[in-house]
């Protein structure tokens, strides 16, 4: 077993999940403390190897949150939002970094992380790989060059098991847009469209998402005007970049003061 930090996974069951534990688990940089799942899980109580489909590694799944975030330096936490700010709350207690890559948290709930960001690190972000960021400096960069004249419009497409709409990324990559541009995003966003709704307005932030198959994450910024388009492309095949992200996040979250971090910071970026 590696003497890295120990690292606990929330959601273990889940496919980032899954990933993530194979990732600490051939990882010479750090080691496995835990791995939760949620009250009533067929998971709890069962070794997490044998229940990933491999051999026993000795580690079994809990769903006492609090004992084993308190033997760890770092949780790892691809869940949801409400799940989210209760692992964050705990984290605070354990002084644990809190590398945080749930979707589909509103503003609300990303102000409800300051009191614990306190007490603790959290690295927070809609994507942790470093195509995305870059994919994210690009945006602002061109947004900021281009004037209203070009429509700005982000699709993504994920597998058929996403849930939330626009995606993370997405809505990362809208902000990166908006702030390009030097606008709310909330002022100029616009998404969810069917039926008769009019002429798109100028200056407007558009989304538009697929759902299908096994797509691990694409993401297109198109930048559209007459007689002519810009499009920046970021493409996933492999949903190992996110949990190696998250793994250097996790590492470099070890040697910062308690605050709210994202991958811009981790990679230098921002």
């Amino acid at each position: 077993m590696s003497n890295g930090p120990g690292i606990v996974i929330t959601g273990a069951s889940g496919r980032m999940g899954q990933m993530l534990i194979k990732t600490i688990l051939d990882s010479d940089r750090a080691h496995l403390a835990g791995a939760i799942e949620r009250e009533g899980h067929d998971w709890v109580g069962r070794d997490v190897g044998e229940a990933m489909g491999g051999t026993a590694n000795g580690l079994i799944v809990t769903d006492d949150a609090l004992e084993a975030i308190s033997k760890a330096q770092v949780v790892i936490d691809f869940t949801a939002p409400a799940a989210t700010l209760a692992f964050a709350a705990l984290c605070a207690q354990a002084r644990a970094v809190h590398v945080i890559g749930t979707t589909g948290m509103t503003d609300d709930d990303i102000a409800n992380l300051e009191p614990a960001s306190r007490h603790a690190v959290i690295v927070r972000a809609g994507n942790m790989s470093l195509g995305v960021n870059l994919l994210t400096q690009l945006t602002k960069k061109v947004a900021a060059a281009l004037d209203e004249d070009f429509d700005i419009e982000v699709i993504e497409a994920h597998h058929h098991h996403k849930v939330d709409a626009p995606s993370g990324t997405a809505l990362m990559l809208g902000e990166a847009a908006a702030e390009g541009r030097g606008v709310a995003l909330k002022d100029v966003s616009d998404s969810g469209r069917d039926g008769i709704t009019g002429a798109r307005k100028r200056g407007d932030i558009g989304f538009s998402a697929i759902r299908g198959g096994d797509i691990v994450g694409e993401h297109d910024v198109l930048f559209a005007a007459p007689g002519e388009r810009i499009i920046l492309r970021h493409m996933a095949t492999d949903r190992g970049i996110f949990a190696r992200g998250a793994l250097k996040a996790a590492l470099w979250g070890l040697d910062q003061s308690p605050g709210h971090y994202d991958m811009l910071d981790v990679l230098g970026l921002s």
